[in-house]
């Protein structure tokens, strides 16, 4: 039985902040970010917009293309969750009109955990193959201004309707995993941005490529040669690159662009959304080139800090392209606000109450979803 990607749709927010404009507030060649790493735009959410209103943007197509009633759960990924009991998709749940018997459960490691929610997902559909899961990465990357990371900043949301006989992407039983405590990235509970070993997480990141798919060839997964596209985790699209060319290292390969370039064209302009960057990668591969991926085998690597990294693939289906929401993805990108730096700097100082006051938010969003305020502890979401 085939079980896989039914649907797969991602959302941003409607402002972005151009890499030019930040480095020209630090006197910094702009060349830095474009080409040192493969940078150009970083969508950035207005007050309004939180990981909740991003997941249940990114779902709504697919909700309204086959409803809520086959869907038995919703995991929800993320690394920036807004409160440390209530999952977020509780109220996702809400906003999408799922039905009460729908479970539903916040998955966390880092930008890994997306992955995890697709091969639980998996399980669960091989045992109960008349239903769908859907599960949804959400996150917003914010880093300290003026830091070091503060342009690979991003965010935005990817929800993908796993089911059996999936119309977009067969996942293949083979996958191959690493685990190990390191220090590379984190955030403890009284921070607001993480804290970042950029070269060691690099570094981190190449050797558990490496590792996984050393695990991936033990449990008898697809060779080096047999792929159309890769797709990585994507912190910054030069990391992918490094990433492509270690593992065709590892191989004896020569490296095609490609094979890669199409899976790293929407990052560019949207920057890094964490947990739902690998399956950005994804959409971006299927969308952003005129090659008939049609019965193709395609590779994936999804890495989180800390760290995890699994290695899996997956075959693309007959008639994907007619699954896909391209015009709606191509058309969020192109029609986007730039801000300006002072804006970007508003912005990134989001709505945070700590003692219960009442914090009324005005209408920003030009989404369906938004948080409208924030009043004893408890923040509320309306539908437009």
């Amino acid at each position: 039985m085939k079980i896989g990607i039914e649907r797969i749709s991602f959302h941003i927010p409607h402002q972005y902040l151009d890499l030019t404009s930040l480095a020209e507030h630090h006197g910094t060649d702009s060349d830095k970010f474009s080409r040192g790493i493969g940078q150009d735009k970083m969508s950035f959410p207005c007050h309004d917009e939180d990981i909740v209103t991003l997941a249940a943007e990114a779902a709504l197509p697919i909700i309204k293309a086959h409803g809520p009633d086959g869907i038995d759960s919703l995991l929800f990924a993320t690394e920036t969750g807004i409160d440390q009991s209530k999952s977020a998709g509780i109220y996702v749940h809400r906003l999408l009109g799922l039905k009460p018997q729908c479970r539903n459960v916040e998955l966390k490691q880092a930008c890994y955990s997306a992955t995890a929610a697709l091969q639980m997902a998996c399980g669960y559909v091989a045992r109960k193959p008349d239903r769908k899961i859907l599960v949804i990465a959400s996150d917003v990357s914010r880093y300290d201004l003026g830091g070091a990371a503060e342009a690979t900043q991003g965010s935005g949301a990817v929800a993908m309707l796993i089911s059996a006989n999936p119309a977009i992407l067969e996942i293949d039983l083979a996958s191959g995993c690493h685990s190990e405590d390191i220090m590379d990235f984190w955030r403890p509970n009284y921070r607001k941005t993480p804290l970042v070993d950029g070269k060691y997480s690099a570094l981190k990141y190449l050797q558990s490529l490496g590792h996984a798919w050393a695990d991936y060839q033990v449990n008898e997964g697809r060779a080096f040669e047999d792929f159309a596209q890769f797709c990585y985790h994507l912190p910054f699209s030069r990391m992918g690159e490094k990433a492509h060319r270690h593992l065709a290292s590892l191989n004896g390969a020569k490296v095609d662009a490609d094979k890669i370039n199409p899976g790293l064209a929407y990052s560019r302009q949207i920057g890094n959304c964490y947990s739902a960057a690998l399956y950005l990668s994804l959409i971006s591969a299927l969308e952003s080139t005129d090659q008939d991926l049609t019965d193709k085998p395609i590779a994936l690597f999804s890495y989180g800090s800390g760290a995890v990294a699994e290695f899996f693939s997956g075959v693309i289906q007959p008639g994907y392209r007619a699954q896909l929401f391209t015009d709606r993805h191509q058309g969020l990108m192109a029609n986007r606000a730039a801000l300006s730096y002072d804006q970007y700097v508003d912005l990134w100082h989001a709505p945070d109450p700590q003692n219960g006051e009442q914090v009324v938010i005005d209408v920003q969003t030009t989404g369906t979803f938004r948080l409208a305020k924030i009043e004893t502890h408890k923040r509320h979401y309306e539908i437009a």
